[in-house]
């Protein structure tokens, strides 16, 4: 059973897919700032390590009326994680001020039953012991830890940049809760060439996030299912919208 917590603050992330083209530096870059090391069968989708991963959307139609679309999802850090309450050794948690849902790499026993609980594929089991190529481990970011074969990890919005971001509000005398936009941006917001990917606090008036969360193109996925997800999409396109909470046709929106 979740209990649910009233956050403060609230990180969200909103996607307009209408500006996302795919180009996948969404997931280089996460990849780089959370030390994931690149797989020797990068094909073997099963056992491929990706935090953050862009489909493909189609409308279905042929040429020339044929419409694509791309949709980056991250994990969806629910407001009421279906992943949580099935983990037998308390190894993920949401319990944090700003509500993102916690990974504990020591205690996961690699059982994977928030694997399978969560819809939306968003969590991975390591099969490998992390390796990279002579030199590029050179590359490896100091502020995140890398995580053995036989644990689950998923995206956590950057954590690490969460936390030097209430350091440095500390620091400066500015209350953590009420931190400007800028000072914590995950790395895929920042790579993103396009501008499709805003973060912030939902909470915070000041924030984008809290007025594109609030639009009529906004929508989450599988919303049915009542997770009341962190992340939102925004779409113009009305079969984009439709194809997020598996409706049927007799249905309305």
């Amino acid at each position: 059973m979740h209990n649910h917590i009233d956050f403060e603050t609230r990180y969200v992330m909103c996607v307009d897919i209408d500006k996302c083209t795919g180009c996948g530096a969404c997931m280089v870059s996460c990849q780089a700032e959370n030390n994931i090391a690149p797989m020797e069968d990068g094909s073997n989708k099963l056992k491929t390590l990706t935090w953050m991963l862009v489909y493909e959307l189609n409308n279905g139609k042929n040429f020339p009326d044929r419409e694509v679309a791309y949709l980056p999802r991250p994990c969806m850090q629910c407001e009421n994680p279906a992943c949580v309450p099935v983990c037998p050794v308390v190894a993920t948690a949401k319990d944090e001020e700003g509500g993102i849902v916690s990974q504990i790499y020591p205690r996961c026993i690699g059982c994977r039953y928030c694997m399978a609980a969560c819809p939306y594929h968003a969590r991975y089991f390591g099969w490998f012991d992390p390796k990279w190529p002579e030199g590029m481990d050179k590359t490896l970011s100091p502020m995140t830890s890398t995580r053995p074969r036989g644990v689950v990890e998923k995206c956590n919005f950057c954590h690490t940049r969460l936390m030097n971001a209430r350091q440095r509000a500390r620091q400066e005398g500015v209350d953590p809760l009420k931190m400007p936009e800028d000072w914590y941006q995950p790395a895929c917001v920042e790579s993103c060439p396009s501008g499709a990917i805003t973060f912030g606090d939902i909470n915070n008036p000041e924030h984008k996030v809290h007025e594109l969360a609030h639009s009529k193109y906004a929508f989450r996925l599988l919303e049915k299912l009542g997770m009341d997800p962190q992340v939102y999409y925004i779409s113009r396109r009305e079969w984009v919208r439709k194809q997020a909470d598996h409706h049927t046709a007799e249905e309305k929106h």
